[in-house]
């Protein structure tokens, strides 16, 4: 890991010079970013999986520990309150070492109030950023999660500096593992469930780890966007099988999804490859300077030449998307931005003061509308599905556009979506899933 040294220091002097310029326009003397407190179970004495705040990932690969709390003012080293109980029922975390250390003042707490005695007597003049807002009233924060403040780090979050990358380049690798795993499991005739085993095998992390529940999906339902429910049986005829799985490295996230047909020369099986050049092709025609909100409604009009060319519907493009027939097929946005977290702030954000342009009126699931710059990492996800609540919620004119036989064939097969991460460089896109080989 000592590879990451050089890049986790320059990330730091970046993460320093934007909070600098924060503070000074802002007029704080420094951040409070506490990394969250456990949730616990109503009437129960589990704790829900912590997640970190992602204001604090940025700083430090910390992801598991609550009650830790960073400081950041200008030109001081930034303190990091490690949180370390005496604890007899649970693993203690171990002291931070590695490559980032050496850039805090690390302080152990063994006790969560122990943090307040560690910061400024006087903490008017900072801002707390973080979930537990009720300890920063009592710590007499003068602000808390500032509108103007959270504007400015969430907008500049989309540029993400090469130590984000590197991170992001194995949180893909480690996601590759896992769909490689999972595909041959597919084809092997598991279940949902043992293909959600041989992910996390392959991956070496737990349902905690990975960065959002798996989507392990066979035959029909693939049609169900964020289905979870991994089914213990194998259906008695496989069609297809869609994963939509990453992983996590450093608090980073992957992003990918697969779809396959179970066997080849089928509709659905040359379907599934056409959704996939196309895919392909719209990727290759991303551009800095360009909106994203461009790149979904090109993909809208490749998904109309879809469904006319595999006979799901008639009539021109412009019809087909006029009448909402391909919102009907393709009800989601092309994809978001990707980074700390999986669906990334920032996403409707044009500028660092928080003007939002929002997705167009046709298309309110779109999760990003920002214009396309260097250093920004999105993920490309078009998809192509039989939805049965949504077809029949169609205009009476747009019904007629439909061939019933068609989408009555492909209905069992549920439905397709192929996602890849990519990086936009100021000469070339880098697609972070495609270069490690998984088709």
């Amino acid at each position: 890991m000592d590879r990451f040294a050089p890049l986790y220091q320059d990330h730091l002097a970046t993460l320093t010079r934007r909070t600098e310029t924060l503070l000074d326009r802002e007029g704080l003397q420094g951040l409070v970013i506490h990394a969250g407190v456990p949730q616990r179970i109503f009437l129960d004495d589990m704790d829900y999986p912590f997640k970190a705040n992602p204001h604090f990932k940025h700083w430090v690969p910390v992801t598991d520990n609550p009650h830790c709390v960073l400081l950041i003012r200008p030109s001081e080293r930034p303190t990091l309150l490690f949180y370390r109980p005496v604890d007899f029922w649970h693993k203690v975390p171990p002291l931070p070492q590695g490559f980032w250390t050496d850039a805090f003042d690390i302080k152990v707490i063994e006790k969560p109030e122990q943090a307040r005695a560690l910061l400024p007597d006087n903490l008017s003049a900072y801002a707390f950023i973080g979930e537990p807002t009720e300890l920063a009233s009592q710590w007499g924060m003068g602000e808390v999660n500032p509108q103007p403040v959270m504007d400015y780090l969430h907008y500049h979050r989309a540029y993400k500096t090469d130590y984000e990358l590197a991170c992001m380049r194995i949180a893909s690798e480690i996601a590759v593992c896992g769909h490689e795993a999972a595909r041959d499991a597919f084809f092997g005739q598991k279940s949902e469930f043992d293909i959600q085993l041989a992910y996390l095998s392959a991956t070496a992390q737990g349902e905690n780890e990975v960065p959002y529940g798996n989507i392990v999906a066979l035959n029909e339902n693939s049609a169900i966007l964020h289905y979870t429910a991994l089914e213990r049986v194998a259906p008695k005829q496989l069609r297809s099988f869609l994963l939509d799985a990453g992983a996590s490295f450093h608090g980073y996230a992957s992003d990918i999804t697969r779809t396959y047909a179970f066997e080849s020369g089928s509709r659905f099986a040359e379907l599934v490859a056409a959704m996939n050049e196309q895919q392909l092709a719209i990727i290759d025609t991303i551009r800095p300077g360009m909106a994203y909100t461009e790149l979904h409604l090109d993909m809208h009009r490749r998904v109309a030449e879809l469904l006319s060319r595999f006979g799901l519907a008639r009539g021109s493009a412009e019809a087909l998307i006029a009448d909402g027939v391909t919102a009907a097929f393709f009800p989601h946005g092309l994809g978001h931005q990707i980074g700390l977290q999986v669906h990334d702030v920032g996403g409707f954000m044009q500028d660092e003061q928080g003007a939002h342009m929002a997705a167009p009126e046709a298309h309110p699931a779109l999760r990003c509308t920002r214009i396309l710059e260097p250093g920004m990492v999105l993920t490309i996800e078009p998809g192509l599905y039989v939805i049965d609540s949504l077809l029949s919620g169609l205009s009476d004119s747009a019904k007629g556009m439909l061939n019933t036989s068609v989408i009555d064939e492909l209905r069992p097969y549920g439905g397709i979506r192929i996602e890849d991460d990519v990086v936009v460089h100021g000469d070339r896109i880098e697609n972070l899933t495609r270069d490690l080989g998984l088709a």
